[in-house]
């Protein structure tokens, strides 16, 4: 599985990705939760964030069933949904993904609890890692 390479201020959330976790950053200065990833808080002006370790759990926020494939995503069958999930743990923050196996007849809804677990998505010619989201029992 690959990360994307990057020396921008994301560069840690790849990095934890790739090491099985989800981390996401936090403003030493205040506290407020960024994502994307900033190198100043918009907030208070801080120069320095902390990466925290959370839970890869939240709710359906929006949602959004692809019945086409797109260039480089023919490894994922169709139809397909790609959710943004708001993190219970971070504040509030918003992730893109998919979520797995969820067909044609899954019932999808906004609001609903879903659980992620680091995994890969093949793109192209590699596998990049990811955030997996399942519906919570």
């Amino acid at each position: 599985m690959s990360v994307p390479s990057s020396r921008d201020a994301d560069a840690r959330f790849w990095q934890a990705l790739g090491e099985g976790h989800l981390e996401m950053p936090r403003c030493a200065g205040c506290g407020t939760w960024h994502f994307p990833a900033v190198t100043r808080c918009g907030e208070c002006g801080a120069w320095e964030q902390q990466w925290q370790q959370v839970p890869a759990r939240g709710t359906i926020f929006s949602w959004t069933r692809s019945w086409h494939g797109f260039g480089g995503s023919e490894s994922i069958d169709l139809p397909y949904v790609s959710v943004v999930v708001e993190l219970e743990e971070a504040g509030g923050l918003r992730l893109m993904g998919l979520l797995d196996g969820a067909g044609a007849d899954t019932a999808v809804a906004i609001g609903a609890p879903v659980v992620g677990q680091v995994g890969s998505v093949s793109y192209g010619d590699r596998d990049v890692a990811t955030i997996k989201w399942r519906l919570a029992a």
